[in-house]
C-alpha cells in the first residue's frame, strides 16, 4: 500500500518534497500528476534499483527523484514552483514495468491516493 504526502499551499519560486512510503524492495516508482480538467501527467520514475531514473523533459532541472530504502520510501523534491505545477500528485510502484513504459499511467499496478500541490503566483 503506497501512501503520498507532503502537499500543501506554497508561493511561486518555493521548493516542496513529496514522500511515498510503502513501495518495498524490488518496485520501481513513479511519481504523476493531474491537474483539474487534465489527464495524468507523468513527472519522474526511478527503477527499482535506483539505477535509471526518467524525468519529464519539461521538469528537468528543477524536480529530483529519489528513494532511501532503508525508510521505504521515494522522495519527488520539487524546487523553483511555479504556478502550473499545482496539481494532485500521485506515487505509483510496480515490480513488473518496463523501462520503456514509465511514462504510461496504465502499466502501474500501484497507486497511492495522491497528495495536492497548490502554487499561488
Amino acid at each position: 500500500q503506497l501512501q503520498a504526502s507532503g502537499g500543501g499551499l506554497v508561493q511561486a519560486g518555493d521548493s516542496l518534497t513529496l514522500s511515498c512510503v510503502g513501495p518495498g524492495r524490488g518496485y520501481s516508482v513513479g511519481w504523476f500528476r493531474q491537474a483539474p480538467g487534465k489527464d495524468r501527467e507523468f513527472v519522474a520514475g526511478i527503477r527499482w534499483n535506483g539505477g535509471t531514473i526518467f524525468y519529464a523533459d519539461s521538469l528537468k532541472g528543477r524536480f529530483t527523484i529519489s528513494r532511501d530504502i532503508t525508510k521505504n520510501t521515494v522522495y519527488l523534491q520539487m524546487n523553483s514552483l511555479k504556478p502550473e505545477d499545482t496539481a494532485v500528485y500521485y506515487c505509483a510502484a510496480s515490480s513488473r514495468i518496463i523501462l520503456s513504459s514509465f511514462r504510461i499511467p496504465s502499466q502501474w499496478g500501484y497507486w497511492g491516493q495522491g497528495t495536492m500541490v497548490t502554487v499561488s503566483s
